[in-house]
């Protein structure tokens, strides 16, 4: 389910001090519950799903679209070189506190490089010609020892290209792409932790 942003604003989490400039695009309450050590179960989750091959013909359809008009105009060629929009860095890295430094080494997460990680926060970032990325997944408590996982996205648009990319595809996110997904990790989740 789609949030609000405030919902992961509200909060108190780490990525917040560390990408300042960043806008919270989307964020959305993952289909999965537990206890406060189901954390790792769900980056585990996270990062052996695959959503271009997901269950949805039309995700896997936008993948490939997005993934051919990346090869002919260069949009991945630089990835993770570019510096971040407004900013002569290439990482956010640079920017994590000493506590978190090398808290997600040996974490794989696909195109994402892993930034840090704690007991209740993931973030991973992204780069590419048309945005500098960030995922952020939580495990947000319900009370009365219930978690429940959350994903917020934090982009920083590469100029005009970038700005006009993020509003193209914002529609397909929200009613194909990001569906599709929490259908995938609900089935992943349920068929890893019994309810």
């Amino acid at each position: 389910m789609r949030l609000p942003n405030t919902a992961h604003e509200s909060r108190p989490w780490r990525i917040r001090e560390i990408a300042p400039d960043f806008t919270v695009e989307d964020v959305w309450a993952l289909p999965v519950h537990g206890g406060a050590e189901d954390f790792p179960a769900l980056l585990e989750l996270m990062a052996s799903g695959d959503p271009a091959n997901a269950g949805s013909l039309a995700t896997r359809v936008l993948w490939r679209v997005r993934w051919r008009l990346g090869s002919w105009f260069g949009w991945d060629d630089a990835a993770g070189k570019l510096p971040i929009p407004g900013t002569n860095e290439t990482s956010l890295t640079g920017r994590l506190p000493d506590d978190l430094r090398n808290t997600a080494a040996g974490l794989e997460f696909g195109l994402f490089a892993p930034l840090y990680r704690t007991d209740v926060e993931f973030a991973a970032e992204l780069s590419n010609q048309t945005v500098h990325g960030v995922m952020h997944l939580a495990w947000v408590d319900q009370g009365e020892g219930r978690y429940q996982g959350q994903m917020a996205v934090y982009v920083k648009p590469r100029g005009r290209l970038g700005k006009g990319y993020m509003a193209l595809i914002k529609p397909f996110r929200h009613w194909v792409v990001y569906p599709a997904l929490m259908r995938q990790i609900e089935r992943a989740w349920h068929t890893r932790v019994p309810q």
